[in-house]
């Protein structure tokens, strides 16, 4: 057995689990030489939220973010989150959309791009594998990792080796909600490894409290590699800790290779920025005590603070544990979907509705309508035609893939904006993120133009947070 490799989150999934994607660019840039120098697999740095959130809440430039990660880090490999055809938005995005997001992601420095979809629906990965393997990128095709009647280890195993018949370079197993018990764990990586020949990478939250045994588990059964926090910004919601992983495999056969004494120094810088996190409210300690009902509601975190944050807006935060009853049950209506954005955030939303409105489905999202409809790909089980009618009515469903339908968008984004230009990636920002862009835009050029940095937040109604 070959030593197990270790990818870190610190940068991306870690604080997006924890403070909700808000750490800033500033926080990361003076340990990052450190975390180059430990000898990690790869870095886990941008996607995922991160690209929403630099342009929402933190007035930055997401790219400019990972162009500065890249200048300091010259030999980790940099890892991104990829929704398929969803890129980092939350809607499907057209072809030439996906491809030009691909190509400038790489070339600013992203070498891994971990590519998964909400429904394990292969076809919306089609265009995004493609564009990496044309762009000389590595391919980490994820599978969404959830339990339910469908998904047995053969429904795994099947679509694990149709990513690698697509061009996966490696396969993710992507726990986002902490499900994944030790056993299983052994049993799904022991098949896997079996299945396909490409790298088995492990990925889960410490939501449930299972996450370090799971590793464990899928270590002694062959995994290739593991996602880890350092432990300043690990837990609850965000992965195992990466220094007692180390400490725990050290002197084994599977012995990273990391020197814990290298971890400390990223150890004791993190301390303090979690401290702040805390101070600020943006960490609620509620984030970090170990959540069993996990394994019965089966609600990843981000999806939790979701559905806490939507009944508070509503003055219904007693209903907390009728909506948590209810999630599966929009779930199974609507054919048994992994829950992980956006597919969390549809089905949240709808049970939140079920639940005020006192009456189920009396009313309906135009999200919850377009899943069942199909506009995000095909869920894994059927969905009963009568439900479907119920919710759609008369409109076709859509059984081809949804991309197929959506003409190319490129050309016209860039003519809607061209006083906004400033580089080539400015149109994906405008595509992923309209409106959100353009007050960024705004704030970019006040600032440009000497204007107090203040006045152009409070004129554009931007916040830092």
């Amino acid at each position: 057995m070959a030593k197990v490799k270790i990818t870190e989150t610190v940068l991306r999934d870690s604080h997006q689990s924890l403070v909700a994607t808000r750490m800033t660019t500033e926080d990361m840039l003076p340990i990052l030489s450190a975390l180059d120098k430990v000898g990690y697999h790869s870095l886990e740095a941008w996607g995922g939220a991160t690209f929403d959130s630099c342009l929402r809440f933190l007035n930055e430039d997401p790219w400019e973010r990972l162009r500065k990660i890249r200048a300091s880090v010259k030999n980790t490999k940099l890892q991104m989150l990829f929704r398929g055809q969803n890129i980092l938005g939350y809607r499907h995005y057209s072809d030439d959309v996906v491809e030009y997001f691909v190509q400038k992601s790489i070339a600013n420095g992203i070498d891994i791009l971990r590519i998964f979809d909400a429904l394990n629906d292969a076809r919306n990965l089609e265009t995004a594998i493609k564009a990496t393997k044309k762009e000389g990128g590595h391919v980490q095709a994820a599978i969404s990792y959830t339990t339910g009647p469908v998904y047995t280890t053969e429904y795994f195993t099947n679509y694990a080796k149709t990513l690698e018949n697509m061009g996966a370079d490696s396969i993710c197993i992507k726990d986002m909600a902490g499900l994944l018990k030790p056993y299983d764990a052994y049993e799904l990586v022991k098949a896997l490894k079996e299945t396909v020949s490409v790298p088995i990478q492990m990925h889960t939250h410490y939501t449930s409290g299972l996450a370090s045994m799971t590793l464990i588990k899928a270590i002694e059964a062959g995994v290739d590699i593991v996602d880890t926090a350092i432990s300043p910004m690990a837990l609850g919601t965000s992965q195992p800790p990466t220094e007692s992983l180390v400490a725990t495999l050290a002197g084994t056969e599977y012995d990273t290779g990391i020197d814990l004494s290298a971890l400390d120094e990223i150890t004791k810088y993190f301390d303090p920025i979690r401290a702040k996190y805390l101070e600020s409210g943006l960490l609620d300690p509620k984030m970090l005590k170990v959540d069993v009902n996990a394994l019965i509601y089966q609600v990843p975190g981000g999806m939790l603070s979701n559905l806490v944050s939507q009944l508070k807006q509503a003055g219904k935060s007693d209903k907390l544990t009728e909506v948590l009853e209810e999630v599966p049950r929009v779930r199974a209506d609507a054919g048994y979907p992994p829950l992980v954005t956006p597919s969390s955030q549809i089905v949240g939303t709808q049970a939140v509705f079920n639940v005020i409105g006192g009456e189920r489905y009396k009313m309906v999202t135009k999200e919850f309508k377009g899943l069942v409809q199909g506009q995000y790909g095909k869920s894994p089980m059927d969905i009963d035609p009568e439900f479907a009618k119920k919710i759609i009515g008369d409109a076709e469903r859509i059984t081809c893939r949804p991309a197929d339908k959506l003409a190319p968008e490129l050309d016209e984004l860039r003519a809607k904006i061209p006083q906004y230009l400033e580089q080539d990636e400015d149109v994906l920002s405008y595509a992923l993120f309209e409106q959100v862009a353009l007050k960024f835009f705004e704030y970019r050029k006040a600032k440009k133009y000497g204007l107090d940095a203040g006045i152009a937040d409070a004129a554009l109604g931007v916040h830092n947070a």
